[in-house]
C-alpha cells in the first residue's frame, strides 16, 4: 500500500511526486483519437503553423489524466474508496510534444465523512509544471479516503 491514510494527512502537506513524464506525439495523437476529439489543435500540424502556438498542443484531457495519474501512487493507491470529483480545472499554458511534466500535490482540505466513520473526505490540489517550471495545469480533486484500520 503506497497511498496515505486519511488520519496521516494534514492540510498544507505538499507532495513532490518523483515520477516525471515526457509527453510524446504518439501520446497526444492516440489519446485524441481514442476519445473521438477531432480538434485541429491536437491533430493538424499544418493548421497549427498559422496559429499563435505554431505547432500542435497536447490534448488538455490527456494532461489532466497524467497529472492525476502520477499523483495516485503517493496519495491514494490502496487507501482511496472513491474519487468524488474534480473542480477548478485550469490549463494556464499549453503543453507541447516533447515537454516533460512534473507534478506537485497539496492537501487543501480534510473533513470527516458523515456517512462513513471509517473514511474521510480529502481535497487535493494537483499542479503540473513543464521542464521550464511553468504551470501548465492544475485542479482540485476530492476523494473519499480510508482511515487507518483499527487493529483487532
Amino acid at each position: 500500500m503506497a497511498g496515505i491514510w486519511f488520519d496521516d494527512m494534514e492540510v498544507g502537506q505538499v507532495i513532490d511526486h518523483p515520477i516525471r513524464r515526457t509527453v510524446t506525439e504518439t501520446d497526444n495523437v492516440m489519446f485524441t483519437c481514442m476519445t473521438h476529439n477531432p480538434a485541429q489543435l491536437h491533430l493538424d500540424e499544418e493548421y497549427m503553423k498559422g496559429t499563435e502556438f505554431g505547432t500542435r498542443i497536447v490534448n488538455s484531457c490527456f494532461t489532466l489524466s497524467v497529472m492525476v495519474g502520477i499523483s495516485v501512487n503517493d496519495t491514494t493507491l490502496g487507501t482511496a474508496v472513491a474519487n468524488l470529483g474534480w473542480d477548478e480545472v485550469r490549463f494556464p499554458k499549453p503543453l507541447f510534444h516533447g515537454d516533460t511534466i512534473n507534478i506537485q500535490t497539496e492537501i487543501v482540505a480534510l473533513r470527516e465523512s458523515k456517512s462513513r466513520p471509517e473514511a474521510g473526505i480529502v481535497t487535493f490540489e494537483h499542479r503540473a509544471f513543464n521542464q521550464h517550471g511553468d504551470l501548465v495545469a492544475s485542479c482540485k480533486r476530492s476523494g473519499l479516503q480510508r482511515k487507518r484500520p483499527v487493529d483487532g
